[in-house]
C-alpha cells in the first residue's frame, strides 16, 4: 500500500507529523492510499483512537482526504504541495508570461523612500512597547480607505496581503469551517485556505465579480466566510461593479454573521472605482498590498475592518513577529506622500496591453477575458497541450490548474512584460496552440 515507506510515531501528533513530512518530501505521493486506522494502530502498537486523531489532524490541515469505506489517501494536491509548484519555465531564448509580476519599469525607485525612513529612524528610533503602527502610515492608509468609501475602522499592518488574509481568517474560524472562494482564483489563497484546515467552497464569477446566486448557494451551504477580490482579480481581471456590489451586499445581508474579506491588491494599478462590500455583515476586512504598485519585496500590506477583527489581528501579531518594521511603514508612507506612483498612468499602461492582446486573440477566433489588472484569462480545450505548444513557440504561460477548483481548463497570460511588437506574434501562437473557443462563463 505504501511501498517501502513505513509510518512511525506513538502519539497522534507524531504520526501526523511523520505522514505530513513524507508527503512534503515526496515519499508519499498524491493519491496514495493510507493504511486503515485499525491496521496502522496494530502495526504501531497504539490505540486506534490515536491513529484516528492523527488522520483527523491531517484532514484538517488539508494533507489527506477520507472517502468513507474507500479509506484515507493523500490529497491529489496536498497542502504541502502549493499550486505555485506547478511552474512552467521558458525555453532558452523564450519569454515568461507566467509569474504574475508587475512591470519593473512601472515601479518607483525606492532609494529616497528608504533614505527618508532611515533618517526618521535615526532621529527617533522605534523601541519595544511603542505600538505596531507608524502614525503617518496609519493616517495615510485610513485617508485612502475613506476616499474609496470603505467604512470607518482601525488600521493594521501585515507582511503582505496573504499574511493579512490568513490572520483575519484565523481570527474568526476554526479547522473544518467552510470558506467561499472565487473559482478561478488566486492560487496562493486557495492553498492557504486548505492549509489552515478550512474547506474551500468554489464560487463562480464573471467580469463583474462573484455571481450573487453562487455566493448565496455557498452561504446557504454553510460557508462561514467569503474572500473576494474587488478589482484586478487574479487570474481573470474581474472588477466588481456598483450593480454587482449592491446584489452581493443584499445576499450578504441575509447572512449577517458571515466574515467578509476583500482583497484590493489592485488599488493603485487600476482605474475602476472601488465598490466595497465592507459593512454588509458584522465582521469584515479590506486588505491592500504595496506589492503590485510599489514592488513585491516591500512585503507591506495594510487592512481595515470592524474593531473586533482588527483587534484580534493585532493581538495575534503582537504574540508573533510583534509588528511590521516601522522603517518599512515609513518608506511606504513616503511613497504615498510624494505621489511616487501615478495610478492612472499605471492603469493605462496595463490596460492598453490587455486590450491589445484580447483584441488580437479575438481576431484569431480566441475568446479571452481581462477587464482590469495585469492578466488575461484564456479558456482552452486542453490545458496541458496548450501550455506545451506555447512553450515550443517560445512562450511560457501559467496553466489554469494553479487557479482552478471546478472551472474548465484555461491559461493565464501576464501582460506586464509585453511590448506592442509582441502582441500579434503572441496572439497567433496562442491561437495555434488552443484553437478557437466559444464564449463561456468562468463557472
Amino acid at each position: 500500500m505504501l511501498g517501502e515507506y513505513r509510518i512511525a510515531g506513538r502519539r497522534a501528533s507524531e504520526i501526523a507529523a511523520n505522514i505530513e513530512g513524507a508527503v512534503g518530501s515526496g515519499e508519499l505521493e498524491p493519491g496514495q492510499l493510507l493504511p486503515p486506522m485499525r491496521e496502522l494502530a496494530a502495526d504501531l502498537g497504539v490505540n486506534p483512537n490515536t491513529v484516528a486523531a492523527a488522520y483527523r489532524t491531517l484532514r484538517e490541515r488539508g494533507v489527506i482526504e477520507t472517502d468513507g469505506r474507500r479509506g484515507s489517501r493523500v490529497r491529489p494536491r496536498p497542502a504541502t504541495t502549493t499550486r505555485n509548484a506547478i511552474r512552467v519555465e521558458p525555453p532558452p531564448g523564450g519569454r515568461s508570461l507566467a509569474e504574475g509580476n508587475p512591470d519593473t519599469a512601472l515601479l518607483p525607485p525606492l532609494a529616497e523612500a528608504f533614505a527618508a525612513a532611515a533618517r526618521s529612524h535615526d532621529a527617533d528610533p522605534v523601541l519595544y512597547g511603542e505600538g505596531q503602527l507608524d502614525p503617518e502610515f496609519a493616517r495615510l492608509a485610513r485617508e485612502r480607505f475613506d476616499a474609496d468609501g470603505v467604512p470607518p475602522g482601525p488600521v493594521a499592518a501585515t507582511s503582505g496581503a496573504l499574511d493579512a488574509i490568513e490572520r483575519v481568517l484565523a481570527a474568526h474560524l476554526r479547522a473544518g469551517d467552510a470558506v467561499a472562494v472565487e473559482d478561478p482564483g488566486w492560487g496562493s489563497l486557495l492553498d492557504l485556505v486548505t492549509s489552515l484546515g478550512f474547506k474551500a467552497v468554489p464560487v463562480a464569477l464573471d467580469d463583474d465579480g462573484p455571481l450573487p446566486e453562487a455566493v448565496a448557494d455557498a452561504l446557504a451551504g454553510g460557508a462561514r466566510a467569503i474572500v473576494v477580490t474587488d478589482r484586478a482579480q487574479n487570474p481573470t481581471g474581474a472588477a466588481i461593479t456598483a450593480e454587482r456590489a449592491a446584489e452581493l451586499r443584499a445576499v450578504l445581508g441575509r447572512y449577517p454573521r458571515t466574515l467578509v474579506v476583500e482583497d484590493d491588491h489592485g488599488h493603485a494599478i487600476v482605474d475602476q472605482p472601488l465598490h466595497p462590500l465592507a459593512g454588509a455583515t458584522a465582521h469584515w476586512a479590506v486588505v491592500r498590498s504595496a506589492a503590485k504598485a510599489y514592488g513585491p519585496d516591500l512585503r507591506v500590506a495594510h487592512l481595515t475592518g470592524d474593531t473586533v477583527t482588527v483587534d484580534r489581528v493585532q493581538g495575534r501579531l503582537g504574540l508573533g513577529p510583534g509588528w511590521v518594521s516601522r522603517i518599512l511603514q515609513r518608506a511606504v508612507a513616503h511613497l504615498w506622500r510624494t505621489g511616487a506612483v501615478d495610478p492612472a498612468a499605471v492603469a493605462r499602461a496595463y490596460g492598453e496591453r490587455r486590450a491589445a492582446l484580447v483584441d488580437a486573440l479575438a481576431r484569431h477566433g480566441v475568446t479571452a477575458r481581462g477587464r482590469s489588472g495585469m492578466n488575461v484569462w484564456v479558456p482552452v480545450p486542453d490545458e496541458t497541450g496548450a501550455v506545451t505548444r506555447l512553450l515550443r513557440a517560445g512562450w511560457a504561460v501559467a496553466p489554469g490548474a494553479r487557479f482552478r477548483i471546478a472551472t474548465p481548463p484555461a491559461i493565464r497570460i501576464t501582460v506586464s512584460g509585453l511590448t506592442p511588437g509582441d502582441i500579434e506574434s503572441l496572439a497567433a501562437a496562442v491561437a495555434e496552440a488552443v484553437g478557437p473557443m466559444p464564449a463561456r462563463s468562468y463557472g
